[in-house]
């Protein structure tokens, strides 16, 4: 017997449709929004993917060579693609607002809530350097969320260039900034002691590692702790060019509906190494130990990287399949279904072919419709529907057919009436 390689899994119906749906909603909003659709390869270039992703990310990426000894590798996000693309498309107008939905390979470890495949849902804006373009992305991540059942949130805030004047200020120095930034960025996971291990590995003095701890340990509402950050890093100009860009995405926030769910965490560093200065999580009320469920952040330099002209960016990414694991433990999809809407029942051989006529008319209609192969019995057919989780079903029989009619079983309650064929669609609604 095969399996499936680790790290992966199969999804059969009753679970597609649910991840189907959550992506759906999430289309919706990001159309809504303008967004357009675009889709880039599975694999791309090993130098490309590996250019400015990080040690750690390096690591991850399944990489290959193809029969023509050529170096690639699976997309590990969306965002290395995205730059390529805006690189070598020059003529796209700006600014580009883009998303995508599809699926990413990362060669870690597996976890309940971690698969090497698994898939990302993305919007990114492309050439706004103002923060209202960061604000709205967090409005899309945040309306996306609603639309699937979270009530809810709670958004952290930061930026890369904060985090890098406290790194200064601490008295690390400035070739071990991304080092510091990925270990502070693992505190969740191994905590304080784990942090200082780590920035010992790098050459840091205690001193300094703890006084990075206290100063990115601060965090609160968004007024009291950028009005403390203005304080730290008085005199560093990124550190106040951070701060300003944060106040602004606050007074953004207010028009977009997100003010009282957003908090300013010095901490926050989220481990790629290409942004460049706000970065975001959102966690959902309820489940904040479960991790963030959404994040992203500003990447100006990348793009100018692969290639292309300075061009500002900045995006969010959520994960289809985590959104699926918690909306189930909340029950959301219990009042939910996600069945065809109807089942068309043939009671006999004889009014079988009708029965395809009332289907497909049905089908053609937009009506969600399921139909018996097999020729079975009227009591199979029926059970089939029940097991299917259907909530109406069209009988198809003789003496309703000499009235012109067929007969239409609601299945949770199993009343049944006679209803006229031309009447059919809009009984149904």
């Amino acid at each position: 017997m095969f399996q499936t390689p680790r790290g992966t899994r199969d999804f059969l119906p009753k679970e597609m449709l649910k991840r189907n749906w959550v992506m759906d909603q999430i289309r919706e909003v990001f159309k809504n929004y303008g967004y357009e659709p675009m889709s880039t390869p599975a694999f791309e270039s090993w130098d490309m993917l590996k250019k400015k992703s990080g040690e750690d990310a390096v690591n991850q990426i399944y990489y290959f060579k193809d029969k023509s000894d050529r170096e690639l590798g699976l997309r590990f996000e969306w965002t290395a693609s995205l730059a390529r693309v805006v690189a070598t498309h020059r003529e796209l107008p700006k600014p580009f607002k883009r998303y995508v939905i599809g699926p990413v390979w990362r060669y870690e470890r597996p976890s309940d809530m971690r698969w090497r495949e698994f898939w990302q849902a993305d919007v990114d804006v492309v050439g706004v350097a103002d923060p209202i373009a960061d604000t709205e992305v967090l409005a899309v991540a945040v309306d996306s969320l609603k639309a699937i059942g979270f009530k809810g949130f709670k958004i952290k805030l930061n930026d890369r260039r904060l985090l890098e004047a406290l790194v200064e200020i601490s008295g690390l120095p400035k070739e071990k900034y991304l080092d510091a930034f990925r270990a502070v960025d693992k505190r969740g996971k191994i905590g304080d002691e784990g942090v200082l291990e780590e920035l010992d590995k790098i050459g840091a003095s205690r001193e300094s590692s703890q006084r990075l701890l206290d100063l990115t340990s601060i965090r609160g509402a968004p007024s009291e702790v950028i009005g403390k950050a203005k304080e730290l890093v008085k005199g560093v100009k990124k550190g106040l060019d951070a701060c300003e860009a944060l106040l602004s995405i606050v007074d953004y926030a207010e028009g977009y509906g997100i003010t009282g769910d957003i908090l300013v965490d010095l901490g926050l560093a989220r481990g790629l190494d290409y942004y460049t200065g706000p970065v975001f999580e959102v966690y959902a009320e309820g489940f904040e130990n479960e991790g963030s469920i959404a994040g992203g952040g500003r990447y100006d330099e990348l793009i100018e990287i692969f290639g292309g002209e300075p061009t500002p960016v900045t995006g969010v990414s959520l994960g289809p399949g985590r959104l699926v694991a918690l909306l189930e433990r909340a029950g959301v999809f219990d009042s939910l279904n996600l069945a065809p809407r109807v089942y068309v029942v043939s009671a006999s051989d004889s009014v079988r072919s009708k029965a395809i006529e009332v289907a497909q008319e049905l089908r053609r209609a937009g009506v969600s419709t399921e139909m018996d192969l097999l020729s079975r019995g009227m009591r199979k057919q029926l059970d089939n529907a029940n097991t299917k989780g259907v909530s109406k079903v069209v009988i198809v029989g003789e003496r309703e057919l000499a009235e012109g009619c067929v007969a239409v079983r609601d299945m949770s309650t199993s009343v049944q009436q006679k209803v006229k064929l031309e009447e059919l669609l809009e009984h149904l609604g």
